[in-house]
């Protein structure tokens, strides 16, 4: 018998987690001034 060697796709997934992991802190509050920004714009356009 032959033995392989399988990646799971739960460790491919876990290591796309890590490496996006350190850039939380810069990316959710510019992704949530952008939203507030584009909600703002919308209140001011349709009033």
């Amino acid at each position: 018998m032959s033995s392989h060697d399988h990646q799971t796709p739960s460790e491919a997934s876990q290591d796309l987690v890590e490496s996006i992991v350190p850039y939380m802190p810069v990316v959710l509050p510019v992704a949530g001034a952008v939203l507030m920004f584009l909600l703002a714009f919308i209140a001011i356009y349709m009033a």
